[in-house]
């Protein structure tokens, strides 16, 4: 597995390497000796799948509010998503801007999202089936997002969209 830096400060992404013969391929979806430099003496305490069938749809851009701020592994097990991460630190030099890459299972890639961000996706190919490795525990009272349509953000669908969640629909524009 290789770690590799995006420009936003502190989000990663790690490339898997498949092994394959003609029986199929084994592929090492975590491994924390890795990716110790990102995980930084965390723990995974919380793993989530979402499954999101419509080529088009959306989903984010969600994050949890301090002190429930989680860092999350992300990779897609089937499909195709365009991935999405917002820096909304307070602090940051790069606050509001976003990085976006596809994830599939082809591409062996998962986004390494830290605290003090916002993730979303669009789906490319459905069903896209995601596998979520969070190191906080999900608190509903801490949820909070932003719309993903806000024109500020000026974040670039590869697609129009076909479906967005009623309470995606609710969050705030910066």
């Amino acid at each position: 597995m290789t770690l590799e830096k995006t420009p936003l400060k502190d989000l990663y992404l790690a490339k898997g390497n498949a092994i394959g013969d003609h029986r199929g391929s084994f592929e090492r979806l975590f491994c924390s000796k890795e990716l110790e430099l990102p995980l930084k003496n965390r723990t995974i305490v919380q793993i989530n799948q979402s499954i999101t069938t419509k080529v088009g749809a959306v989903r984010g851009l969600h994050y949890q509010k301090a002190p429930f701020q989680e860092m999350k592994w992300v990779r897609c097990l089937e499909g195709k998503v365009f991935d999405i991460a917002l820096d909304i630190r307070l602090d940051s030099p790069t606050r509001f801007q976003w990085f976006a890459t596809e994830l599939s299972p082809q591409n062996h890639t998962m986004m390494i999202i830290p605290e003090g961000f916002a993730h979303g996706f669009q789906v490319l190919e459905g069903p896209a089936r995601l596998l979520y490795l969070h190191t906080e525990f999900y608190t509903p009272e801490a949820e909070g997002g932003f719309h993903l349509l806000d024109p500020k953000l000026k974040i670039q669908l590869p697609l129009p969209v076909s479906e967005m969640s009623e309470r995606d629909q609710q969050h705030p524009w910066i």
